[in-house]
């Protein structure tokens, strides 16, 4: 061997890729975070508990845990998810399929319930946890998992129906008590059937037909046609008061807002400020400016996960960005429709943002996956 040959091998060398792009979008997300947490929930904290950070400690907590889950995740070849448990003889997704289906049933019966929600599990000391958030991971995971074993079923709308009906009882009992969430997973098993299909028609007609079946069962639900009819009429509706205060928080906060901490809607005019609506209180206090910018920041990370998903080394890895992707979008835009009154209120909260333990350490476990995916991809250097 020559050596030119020598150097040409050298060159040929493959070696992983990591997408540290999206690894730290994700920390400055979570990060800012705990900012606009403090932020919003500081006077509230103080009323009730005579200390202003009970829920900025509770939070920083489940960052931790969900920042050290992400960077193990991230570490891990995804394909861990498709080999067989010991003993039981079961592939992972399908033992975290299982197990969320008994929790979220587990949630109807014993479930904790606040502010009219039956939706925790109560953990005594190591305070609530909310099933939901693990089923939308178990989705991504399983719907993924499906696709790959048969893409081509897929260009044939029985190929759909099957998917539905392998999901239909985790989606059946998360929609008896929370639409919202299952909304949510049914756009993530869409889009993620969209993207893996060549017949996109269909699904354009399976998002449209969703879009009607939501309607007639909003307008069959009296407390939930009620919210259609207080968005319609947000300024005489007694209850669309946290939605009224919200918009006013959004025109106080003009251009560049009134300054961070600063904001006087979050003293008791939106309740718990801190959770779904805490966007409008981001824009009080850093003006439309803020906004645009941490909409782009949630663009950025988009992009990064399409870019990891069109270069996933199989159709698994590709499909889990994609589940990823549809699930932080999906929850970005209906959070901020409902904030400015766009669409009628629902209990989706900004990712990232919004206070609750579960939701942000599942959703940076979430990303660790989606990262363990781009660990796997190689690139010639």
């Amino acid at each position: 061997m020559t050596r030119n040959d020598r150097d040409k091998g050298k060159r040929n060398k493959f070696h992983s890729y990591y997408d540290y792009s999206l690894l730290f979008l994700t920390l400055f997300l979570a990060g800012f975070g705990l900012i606009m947490i403090y932020s919003t929930s500081a006077y509230t904290s103080e009323v009730k508990y005579g200390v202003s950070t009970v829920f900025l400690r509770k939070q920083i907590i489940s960052v931790s845990l969900g920042v050290f889950v992400m960077l193990v995740m991230s570490k891990l070849d995804y394909h861990i998810f498709l080999k067989p448990l010991p003993i039981i003889k079961i592939i992972p997704i399908k033992a975290l399929y299982i197990l969320c289906i008994g929790l979220q049933a587990f949630v109807l019966k014993f479930g904790m319930e606040i502010n009219g929600a039956k939706r925790w599990i109560n953990l005594g000391p190591l305070g609530t946890f909310q099933p939901s958030e693990l089923s939308k991971v178990a989705t991504i995971l399983f719907v993924a998992y499906l696709v790959q074993k048969n893409a081509k079923e897929l260009n044939k709308f029985t190929g759909f129906l099957r998917i539905i009906l392998w999901m239909s009882p985790l989606i059946a009992t998360i929609v008896i008590e929370n639409l919202s969430t299952g909304i949510v997973i049914v756009g993530v098993i869409v889009c993620i059937c969209f993207v893996a299909t060549r017949k996109k028609l269909y699904y354009i007609v399976v998002g449209i037909a969703g879009s009607l079946g939501v309607a007639a069962f909003i307008a069959f639900e009296s407390f939930r046609a009620t919210r259609f009819r207080v968005w319609l009429n947000v300024e005489t509706e007694p209850l669309g008061y946290q939605i009224l205060q919200g918009l006013y928080a959004i025109a106080s906060g003009g251009i560049f807002g009134v300054g961070l901490g600063k904001s006087m809607q979050k003293l008791g005019f939106i309740p718990e400020s801190h959770n779904d609506m805490i966007f409008s209180v981001i824009c009080e206090e850093l003006g439309l400016f803020g906004a645009i910018m941490l909409i782009l920041v949630f663009v950025l990370v988009i992009w990064r996960l399409f870019i990891i998903a069109i270069s996933a080394p199989d159709l698994f890895g590709g499909l889990i960005c994609v589940g990823v992707l549809a699930h932080i979008a999906i929850q970005v835009i209906i959070n901020v429709a409902v904030v400015t009154n766009s669409i009628p209120s629902t209990g989706i909260p900004l990712p990232f943002i919004s206070y609750g333990g579960t939701s942000v350490a599942i959703l940076l476990a979430e990303m660790g996956i989606a990262l363990s995916v781009s660990n796997q991809i190689k690139f010639e250097r």
